[in-house]
């Protein structure tokens, strides 16, 4: 009966440090706040990862059902905060840039990136172009 209390007590303790790795990897370098609107009508704010590509500012959604990607499915107006300054945005999924932007957010962000993606994965990841209104 103790092995089985100390292995269940051991799997929470791991799951502790993985769940509070990945929200340190979140936290990892620069983060954006994204606000969008919820399905509710009430505004919604994530916090976020982003890379900058030709002038261009992007973000990664790493799953379709992301509530934030399904709200500028519903609504692309946006408005993102970087570095204190906020501008609005048209959100633009593209996932024909899924490789390219993987492999941009893999060089900006390393050892985080590499992780989420181990937990995670990156086949079902949606980049959002922000282009500026």
């Amino acid at each position: 009966m103790r092995f089985f209390v100390r292995l269940i007590g051991s799997l929470f303790a791991l799951g502790l440090v993985v769940m509070g790795l990945e929200m340190i990897a979140a936290e990892s370098g620069e983060v954006v706040v994204l606000r969008t609107t919820g399905d509710d009508g009430q505004p919604r704010e994530t916090r976020l990862w982003v890379v900058d590509e030709s002038g261009r500012q992007w973000l990664r959604a790493g799953s379709p059902q992301s509530s934030w990607l399904l709200d500028i499915q519903r609504e692309p107006a946006v408005e993102m905060e970087r570095n204190g300054h906020t501008a609005p945005y048209t959100a633009v999924p593209d996932v024909s840039a899924r490789q390219r932007l993987n492999v941009l957010f893999a060089l900006k962000y390393g050892w985080a990136d590499d992780y989420i993606a181990m937990l995670f994965g990156r086949e079902d990841a949606t980049p959002i172009r922000l282009d500026p209104r």
